[in-house]
């Protein structure tokens, strides 16, 4: 019996593993260690290597003066270590292209210009070419999991974020409007607290809507804020249907509480 075709995942899933990347490196210290091993095998043109901090430079003089390491450990040693320095400088490369050809395209630059800059020979090339360069920059999209390096993958995982970010200004707004709204409730309750506070549960919803009004500013932060005023409204209520009179012993302190009713009733 013939073995059914293994379907090809699809380009834009996401990857159950995390790619694996050299990641951040102090390069310095280890181009100084390859110095010190071209200077204990005596190689006599060591001083015209670059500084430890010029890398790419660096790693041209290693590699042209590899035959002056004598013995074969450091060879090995040396060479391994280069391998993993050219490695980074691949990694750094695409970081730092796909944010140069970010800048040119926000500078208006064309696909067209952009065509020669990145090797190649017309504009829809160079699309694929940039596209393919953010495939291969590590990023966060959220989301929990991670995003399979392929330029399918980033543009889908670039319009979610895109759609969320939207979806979460549009929060931020309405939040705004909400919070425009509810603290000078919740702050006529602070204010006419005496005339309300019954030492119990309108007391602690109280101190709640106390604690969080202040630094009120995100949508989250303006539920929790809709949350305590509801729950204070709710127990001035109970008391209110069982004492059989209105609440609060001053007429300031009925009005705030009428005003908390009434917001909370039109959300």
């Amino acid at each position: 019996m013939s073995r059914a075709a293994r379907k090809s995942a699809s380009p834009a899933r996401p990857l159950q593993k995390v790619p694996v990347r050299i990641g951040v490196l102090d390069t310095a210290a280890l181009v100084g260690k390859l110095r010190q091993l071209h200077e204990e095998a005596e190689d006599i043109d060591v001083d015209r290597m670059p500084a430890d901090d010029e890398l790419f430079g660096a790693l041209l003089y290693l590699e042209a003066h590899a035959g002056a390491l004598k013995s074969e450990a450091a060879r090995r040693e040396a060479a391994l270590t280069r391998v993993r320095l050219w490695e980074y400088l691949r990694e750094q490369a695409d970081i730092h292209q796909a944010k140069a050809v970010e800048d040119a395209r926000a500078a208006r630059a064309e696909w067209s210009v952009l065509a020669p800059a990145l090797a190649v020979s017309v504009p829809s090339a160079a699309y694929n070419k940039a596209t393919r360069l953010r495939a291969a920059v590590p990023r966060d999209f959220g989301g929990g999991q991670p995003v399979r390096r392929t330029p399918e993958a980033v543009l889908t995982a670039e319009r979610q974020a895109a759609a969320q970010a939207a979806a979460d200004r549009r929060a931020a707004a309405a939040a705004a409007q909400r919070h425009v709204r509810l603290a000078p409730v919740a702050q006529a309750l602070l204010h006419h607290r005496d005339g309300l506070d019954d030492q119990d549960e309108v007391t602690y919803w109280l101190d709640e809507i106390e604690a969080v009004l202040p630094n009120c500013r995100t949508a989250i932060q303006v539920i929790s804020l809709e949350t305590y005023v509801k729950a204070a409204v709710r127990e001035l209520r109970k008391m209110e249907r069982d004492a059989e009179t209105p609440v609060g012993r001053s007429e300031e302190a009925r009005r705030a509480y009428q005003a908390a009713a009434g917001y909370i009733a039109g959300i």
